[in-house]
Order: C-alpha cells, then structure tokens, then sequence
C-alpha cells in the first residue's frame, strides 16, 4: 500500500511551503475533544500559551492532503504552572469545495507523545497519582485567504489523554484546551 501511495504522488509541490511556525493560546475545558464544539463543556481558569512548529513530510500530487508532523512547547498556567513539550504526526486535508474563497485545511492527529513538567490537578487520578507522558491528540481547522495562503489562522482541540487507561489507570480524562491560533508558513 505504501508503494502504491509513494509511486502516485510527490515529496512537495514547489509551489507548496513545507515548514510552519506559530503561536496559539486556549483555555481548559473538562470535556472530550468534541465536547467544547458540542457546548458539553465547562471552562476553568486554567490557560495555555505555546509555540507550534510543522514540517510536511509527504504531500499527495493530485489528492489534498498531507501528512506532516508537528511538535509543540507550551506553558500552561492558572491553576498550576507546567510546561508541556508534545509532538504527533498529522494528517492535513485541504480540499474543501470552498477553497477558492477560503483556503481551509483540516488537520488530525490521534497519536502522539506529550510530556509535562509536572502532573497537572487537572490530570490527577482520586488518588492524587497521575502521569506526565500521556497521548498527544489534537484536531484543527486552520483559514488563509486564498492570495495569502503562507498565513494561517487557526482553532485547535489540544487534548492530552491515556488512551482510555491504556496508558494508565489513575481514573483521570488528561487535558483538554480549546485554543486559537496563527501560523505562518515558510
């Protein structure tokens, strides 16, 4: 399968940047990934501010889409004060019909590794145990203006987890941030 997708597509399109930088800040919520889109969730003074950085490393020649790996550094204040540093691969999928008017790109990445500093009170089981390294998921619709493709604004579910206690079994959800954002790509 992997043959089939390499002989059907290209490394980068020239005319495509394969770097990115940028900077995003949100706020915790207590509810899964979807739930702060659904009004499921409840906020807290709990902050988040990080620098995120994406190389693509494969780029389709005729489909929209791409997979790209993106790492991050966060700190997180408020209720405690962490840092966090967490990396994932993404899939990117930037062929919505609207394209022309709005360049959206969608990004999804289920699995990664994140790390914290410290266990956060967010993350803590019942019994005050936690886990520092957790999964790293996040889901993301970024918007440029067609002219101006190479600068994104974006909104971004940061989610830490265990993967269902696959991870752990201290009994806690991780953390979730609804964060937004702007990236510039180069």
């Amino acid at each position: 399968m992997l043959l089939v997708a390499a002989s059907t597509s290209t490394v980068i399109h020239a005319d495509e940047s394969d770097w990115s930088i940028g900077v995003y800040a949100g706020k915790y919520h207590d509810a899964e990934p979807a739930g702060a889109l659904a009004g499921r969730a409840n906020y807290a003074e709990h902050y988040m501010l990080a620098v995120t950085g994406s190389k693509t490393l494969w780029r389709h020649s005729e489909w929209p889409i791409a997979i790209e790996l993106d790492g991050m550094l966060g700190q997180q204040a408020g209720m405690a004060n962490l840092t966090e540093i967490a990396v994932a691969p993404a899939l990117r999928w930037s062929g919505l019909p609207w394209r022309d008017t709005l360049r959206t790109g969608i990004r999804l990445a289920p699995l990664g590794l994140s790390y914290t500093s410290q266990v956060g009170p967010m993350e803590a089981g019942p019994d005050g145990r936690g886990s520092r390294t957790l999964n790293y998921l996040f889901v993301e619709a970024a918007f440029s203006r067609p002219q101006s493709k190479d600068s994104e604004f974006f909104v971004r579910l940061h989610h830490r987890c265990a993967i269902y206690d696959l991870l752990n079994n201290y009994g806690a959800n991780g953390e979730d941030f609804l964060s937004f954002g702007f990236r510039r790509k180069f």
